[in-house]
């Protein structure tokens, strides 16, 4: 179906954890009870705008994608969709998330909806993707400016929940997408994109990403020891979550070339982020009892 394709372009699984990064800055900075209608609207407006971006990035990234097995049979190298409508459809879709957030939240909130949307399509998917193994260092900057979106509602003001929690986002995604590009090294060669395995090769990626993780779980429990949030989270989040990726990282260190070890450790950064949200949502439950 044509509608299908179009949902597809907007990658809303991606989507649906930005916008679950940004209730995560929200409730670790708010200082009294929820708004289960502003938690509500910040999902919808960082959602909205990151598949507008995700809508972009496909037609942006349209000759590699057709270059690929994994991406060929996305909307546009496929045929199924024409590009300029995926184009309107992105730009509509950002400037409806970006005006939403500026209109029912803050101007602050509506500024970091459009600097992560910025991030992922300018600097990420034109200006890093096609350069340099460090696009998605830099390009997780996009999962960054979420958590700020949640914390500037919360509080619209530079505090340092959000800050942490941005610098856990920032460490996350290296960790995360490089174990995709170790499952997916022919097709990023083949494409001549330059992600780190294709660059460096499977066995500095996996020691590259055992480093980052090592940032990821420090930056993690900074909450925890500035006495920001309690044991809920630091148990449930950087302790549970932690362990299980370490475990995985260690795995796909001893056997880089794995592919199954890879996707193993690609859920396993999945699950953490699952689990720090969880944390977060059982510190705020308990200090509310």
């Amino acid at each position: 179906m044509v509608i299908g394709a179009y949902v597809e372009s907007l990658k809303l699984r991606v989507g649906s954890f930005i916008g679950m990064a940004a209730v995560l800055g929200y409730l670790a900075t708010v200082p009294a009870t929820p708004s289960l209608t502003a938690l509500g609207l910040l999902f919808l407006t960082t959602v909205l705008a990151a598949g507008g971006a995700g809508a972009l990035n496909h037609f942006l990234d349209r000759d590699l994608d057709a270059l690929m097995p994994r991406t060929a049979r996305r909307p546009i190298p496929s045929g199924r969709v024409r590009g300029w409508r995926v184009v309107a459809l992105g730009v509509g879709l950002v400037a409806a998330g970006v005006g939403l957030a500026l209109w029912r939240l803050h101007p602050l909130v509506g500024l970091h909806v459009f600097l992560g949307a910025f991030t992922y399509v300018v600097v990420y998917t034109i200006w890093l993707k096609r350069r340099t193994w460090l696009n998605v260092v830099i390009g997780g900057l996009a999962g960054s400016f979420a958590v700020m979106a949640g914390g500037s509602l919360a509080r619209p003001e530079l505090c340092l929940p959000p800050v942490l929690f941005a610098a856990v986002l920032f460490f996350w995604s290296p960790s995360h997408f490089w174990s995709l590009a170790i499952a997916y090294k022919q097709d990023y060669a083949g494409a001549r994109i330059p992600m780190l395995p294709a660059v460096k090769g499977e066995a500095q990626t996996a020691r590259s990403i055992l480093l980052n993780t090592v940032g990821l779980l420090a930056s993690s429990l900074l909450p925890g020891a500035l006495g920001i949030l309690g044991w809920a989270y630091v148990l449930i989040g950087p302790a549970l979550g932690g362990s299980l990726l370490l475990v995985r990282n260690l795995q796909l260190v001893a056997h880089p070339s794995d592919r199954r070890l890879a996707f193993a450790n690609f859920h396993a950064s999945n699950l953490f982020l699952l689990l720090l949200f969880l944390g977060v949502v059982a510190d705020l439950v308990l200090r509310r009892l």
